[in-house]
């Protein structure tokens, strides 16, 4: 206790021990591990944050278009499915968030979209899982990234609907690693006494959390990951053309993304910085550079991105010795002060500590844009109503002939 009044002294961050002496003995031993888990260099870049503002050179990234991956889809294939034969290819399932803005605070994947019956995001994305595995003639190591918030509802929730006809034996979940938060000043806030005010490190902690974790040990054959968002129900995973396609052209990773719909519309878009992959806002790119044509007609700047990669491992475990860009993000964080009370803060009041998957890319060193029907494999579901919504992924489902 000595070296922990010490430590947090060191820091300045010696008020979250107050009222601790009062925590019953095993509340004191989580809040001492805890702090024993704090990243102090990442806190110490509130006072100076990272320049993530700033980009390099931008130019635009060679991709397959959808002829192109028609005119060797056999071949893809073949290669595709044979790694996911082999045991290459694990997929990982991005699902540490609640429905908070559909209404609910359940894991966001347990919400149900069915018109007539029961259909739940969950459901949709291991269903179309299903068709890539039976298609390729083997089930994929699946991964499901949970949070603090979301863990047990979310194993029971899956568990008592019997993974919706996934082989158990090839389902593992881990926890996503937490981040603390801190006020304008850097001190560390509060969640309760003996509890810091922890949130999720953002979706590029996913493969520190994973390993972390060990859940992939159980598979040792894994060369690629397939990693994707919860959100959208039209996420095709372990998709063997895509898969084939990125083994064959032999970079590091690959991104499946759509075209534009026209030159401002709001996606990340897949281009070259500096000579590496790199995803760039929509706002980022001058008129210019969005309007610009390429030599097949289309826009240069084309390549909106679906929260779907593929990832080397091999590559992956290089990287993970250099850090990954934090992003200091100003939130409203609730938290307790001083005196005990519980504070729901109506403006922003502190930072919280994230990473992007999106900066992932960059460190691969080379990545493969892999375009793809948009309404075949993108429905977001991120709104209750209006874009990206529940209205406008049912509207989709309906036309990929999804029985709601």
């Amino acid at each position: 206790m000595k070296e922990l009044n010490s430590l947090l002294s060191e820091k300045g961050q010696t008020h979250i021990l107050q009222g601790f002496d009062s925590l019953p003995a095993e509340r004191q031993s989580e809040f001492i591990a805890e702090i024993e888990n704090i990243d102090w260099d990442v806190l110490a870049l509130w006072k100076h944050p990272e320049d993530l503002s700033g980009k390099g050179r931008v130019e635009p990234i060679e991709g397959l278009s959808l002829q192109q991956i028609e005119e060797r889809k056999g071949e893809y294939f073949a290669i595709g499915a044979e790694a996911i034969m082999a045991g290459k290819v694990a997929c990982v399932l991005l699902a540490g968030g609640q429905g908070t803005r559909l209404g609910s605070d359940a894991p966001k994947g347990a919400y149900n979209i069915g018109l007539t019956h029961p259909l739940f995001i969950f459901e949709m994305q291991i269903r179309n899982l299903l068709a890539a595995c039976e298609a390729a003639g083997a089930p994929v190591p699946l991964f499901i990234m949970t949070s603090d918030k979301n863990d047990a509802e979310t194993r029971a929730f899956l568990k008592e609907h019997a993974y919706f006809g996934y082989p158990e034996s090839h389902i593992r979940f881990f926890r996503q690693e937490m981040a603390p938060s801190v006020d304008f000043t850097g001190k560390l806030f509060l969640e309760d006494r003996g509890k810091l005010s922890l949130s999720p490190n953002g979706n590029g902690g996913w493969y520190s959390s994973l390993k972390r974790s060990g859940a992939d040990l159980d598979f040792p054959a894994i060369e690629w990951y397939n990693v994707y968002g919860v959100d959208n129900v039209l996420q095709k995973s372990a998709d063997p053309i895509f898969i084939g396609a990125v083994i064959a052209s032999g970079m590091n990773s690959g991104a499946k993304v759509v075209r534009k719909t026209e030159p401002h519309e709001k996606v990340g878009v897949l281009c070259l910085e500096n000579g590496q992959p790199s995803v760039i806002e929509y706002y980022e790119l001058t008129e210019e550079m969005a309007a610009m044509k390429g030599n097949d007609g289309n826009l240069a700047y084309s390549f909106g991105v679906i929260l779907n990669y593929l990832l080397s491992a091999k590559k992956l475990a290089e990287i993970a010795k250099e850090r990954i860009p934090v992003h200091v993000v100003k939130k409203k964080i609730p938290h307790i002060d001083a005196q005990g009370a519980y504070i729901k803060p109506e403006k922003e009041n502190g930072y919280k500590f994230e990473t992007l998957i999106l900066d992932m890319i960059r460190l691969m060193d080379s990545c493969l844009p892999f375009e793809v029907v948009r309404e075949r494999e993108f429905a977001p579901i991120k709104n209750k109503e209006g874009i990206d919504s529940v209205e406008t992924a049912r509207i989709l489902l309906q036309k990929n002939g999804v029985d709601l």
